[in-house]
């Protein structure tokens, strides 16, 4: 099994669930070059974030090339429980992704 690109917190507080996810990706913009060589650096940015609880949608982003390499994505939802599941996923310009879940605390 392959390590996550994605670390996952989910955290319920007097009713509000925050969920905060750490992305690991170079996202590229594809309007750099290579300084050896003077190539461009293909692009590589990550397209589309999804997360769901309990099969319910809670975000779904579409993204482009000026999101920050590594990015951090935090929100809050009212009416999770403790011990729903959170699905997180991304998917990129390459049709690479991931996904991991975790348990609201």
């Amino acid at each position: 099994m392959t390590k996550s690109s994605i670390k996952l917190r989910a955290q319920i507080k007097n009713g509000v669930t925050t969920v905060k996810a750490l992305i690991s990706h170079p996202m590229e913009t594809g309007l750099r070059y290579n300084k050896k060589t003077g190539q461009p650096i293909p692009a590589k940015f990550i397209k589309n974030v999804k997360c769901l609880s309990n099969k319910k949608v809670l975000l779904n982003s579409q993204w482009g090339i000026a999101v920050s390499k590594n990015p951090y994505v935090s929100f809050r939802y009212s009416g999770g429980n403790t011990g729903d599941i959170i699905e997180f996923s991304w998917i990129d310009n390459t049709n690479q992704s991931d996904s991991i879940e975790a348990k609201v605390k």
